[in-house]
């Protein structure tokens, strides 16, 4: 799990990020993002202080392919090298690059819009199954098509709920004692 490196990069637009490790303090250290996914990006931090900083200007970063990818972050001072935090990071697309009529749609939402449209369908039609010429059709039934749906709208208003910009919505109560 990453704590430091953010989760989400958005391509073409600037990346930065400041890393502060106690461990392993710059300049005697600098730390490596290695990413590996649709395609490979390797960056190495400055030393502000003795703090890690990664930034990656806008251009630089409008050419990295959208997906996921696998990241770890190493601190590398001469031969010594060790693995800071390790996890996974999403890049999605620079929507400047996206063409007209994309769906911008998240997978549960897509998933949720079929299976209502099946369910639709499906209003008409109250055959489980039948068998032309030796060829065999099995619908899904309604009952398990609206657990489904159930589970998927849970997934789509978590989404929503939780998306970039979005603050938590609970309370987090904290305490301070001598």
């Amino acid at each position: 799990m990453l704590n430091f490196f953010p989760t989400s990069i958005t391509a073409g637009l600037n990346l930065k990020c400041e890393v502060i490790s106690h461990e392993f303090l710059a300049p005697e250290w600098e730390l490596h993002a290695i990413l590996r996914g649709p395609s490979a990006i390797d960056l190495v931090s400055i030393a502000i202080g003795t703090a890690h900083q990664f930034a990656v200007s806008a251009s630089d970063t409008q050419g990295w392919n959208a997906g996921d990818y696998a990241a770890s972050i190493r601190a590398v001072s001469g031969g010594d090298v060790h693995e800071v935090e390790a996890g996974q990071v999403k890049i999605t697309p620079d929507l400047v690059g996206l063409e007209p009529g994309h769906d911008a749609r998240g997978h549960a939402q897509k998933v949720l819009d079929a299976i209502e449209a099946v369910i639709e369908g499906r209003a008409s039609k109250d055959q489980q199954s039948y068998t032309i010429n030796g060829r065999a059709l099995v619908r899904t039934a309604i009952a398990d098509l609206l657990l489904l749906r159930d589970r998927y709208k849970k997934e789509f208003a978590r989404q929503k709920a939780g998306g970039p910009g979005k603050l938590l919505r609970r309370k987090v109560k904290v305490g301070f004692s001598r």
